[in-house]
C-alpha cells in the first residue's frame, strides 16, 4: 500500500486556513456611515477599532461573526494613534489575546478582518521592523512594523499575526498604501486611558499655523494666522504674523513636526520657542496646556 506524498504547501495552506478560522472568532465588522472596516473584543463588551475608518459623528454598529448586528456607542478615540474604542451591550465573543512580539523583517504574517460577520483575510511579511516612534499627528507608537499584504479597506481595524498565530496588533492603513501595524503595547496602553478617561490628553497653544518659507532664505517655519486670546501662546506673547523656528533649540520647518512636538505627552510642560518677528528674532516660553474638548 502507497503512503501518502507528503505536500508541505498544502499543509501551510490548511494551517492558514485553520488560524484565520480560530481568529475570526474575535473579530468583528464596524459600520459607521458609509464606512465599512473591522475591529476585534479587546475586553468583554469592548471592541478595538481604526479610527481613521470611523467617520466622523456617526452612529455605529457592530457586526459580530455570523452575522449578528448589535448597536455600538464610542467610548473614546484618539487620531495620534489610530485607535478607536466601542462598547456593545454583549459580553460575548471572547476578548482575543494580545502579545507583545518582536517580529522580524521576512516573517510571514497575516492580517484578519471581518466583512459583514464573515473572516477575510491577507497573507504576506513583514516588509519592517523598527523602534518606537511618533505618528504625524504625535501619538507615541511602541514599535514601527510594516506589512508587506495587501489589505482590503473592509479589512482595516483587523487583527495582525505572526506564522504561530500569535496576535501582534492592529492592521491599518499608512501613507503610501502601506500596510502598518499598531502594537499591541500601544493598543493596551490607549484603550486603557480610553475607557476611563473617554480621550487622550493633547497639547495646546491656542494658535492657528501653517507652513511658511522664509523671504530670501532657503529655511521654512511655521507662521502664527490666529491666535486664541485665553491661550498659552497669548499669555507667553505670541502674536499674529510671528514666524515659529525652533523647538527647544530643534529646527521647526512645518506644521507638522509642531504637531509631532505637541503629543500626549507635551501637556504641562514649558517650552522654549526661537521666534522672528518682523525680521527681528525674539524669544518666547510657552507652557503647553491640555487641548480643551471640543
Amino acid at each position: 500500500m502507497s503512503r501518502p506524498v507528503p505536500n508541505p504547501l498544502q499543509d501551510l495552506s490548511d494551517a492558514l486556513s485553520d488560524i484565520v478560522a480560530r481568529t475570526a472568532q474575535g473579530v468583528a465588522a464596524v459600520h459607521s456611515s458609509h464606512s465599512r472596516s473591522s475591529g476585534f473584543v479587546w475586553r468583554s463588551g469592548l471592541i478595538v477599532a481604526a479610527d481613521e475608518a470611523l467617520a466622523e459623528d456617526a452612529d455605529v454598529c457592530v457586526v459580530l461573526p455570523g452575522g449578528e448586528t448589535v448597536a455600538a456607542t464610542v467610548v473614546g478615540r484618539d487620531p495620534t494613534t489610530d485607535v478607536a474604542l466601542l462598547r456593545i451591550d454583549r459580553s460575548d465573543p471572547a476578548p482575543v489575546a494580545l502579545q507583545s512580539v518582536q517580529v522580524k523583517v521576512g516573517a510571514l504574517a497575516l492580517a484578519v478582518g471581518s466583512s459583514n460577520g464573515a473572516p477575510i483575510s491577507a497573507f504576506g511579511t513583514v516588509a519592517f521592523a523598527g523602534e518606537r516612534w511618533r505618528s504625524l499627528r504625535g501619538g507615541e507608537i511602541d514599535a514601527r512594523i510594516e506589512l508587506d499584504i495587501a489589505l482590503r479597506r473592509i479589512g482595516e481595524g483587523g487583527l495582525a499575526l505572526d506564522a504561530s498565530a500569535r496576535i501582534f496588533g492592529m492592521a491599518v492603513s499608512g501613507p503610501r498604501r502601506r500596510v502598518l501595524v499598531v502594537p499591541a503595547a500601544t493598543i493596551e496602553r490607549v484603550a486603557s486611558t480610553l475607557l476611563t478617561h473617554g480621550r487622550i490628553a493633547r497639547g495646546y497653544l491656542g494658535l492657528g499655523l501653517q507652513s511658511v518659507r522664509l523671504d530670501g532664505d532657503q529655511r521654512t517655519g511655521v507662521i502664527v494666522m490666529s491666535v486664541d486670546p485665553n491661550g498659552p501662546g497669548a499669555r507667553a506673547g505670541l502674536q499674529q504674523g510671528d514666524v515659529i523656528l525652533k523647538w527647544n533649540d530643534e529646527p521647526i520647518r512645518d506644521v507638522t513636526m509642531l504637531l509631532r512636538a505637541l503629543g500626549p505627552d507635551s501637556a504641562g510642560t514649558r517650552v522654549n520657542l526661537a521666534v522672528r518677528r518682523g525680521g527681528a528674532p525674539v524669544e518666547a516660553c510657552v507652557t503647553v496646556s491640555e487641548r480643551p474638548e471640543a
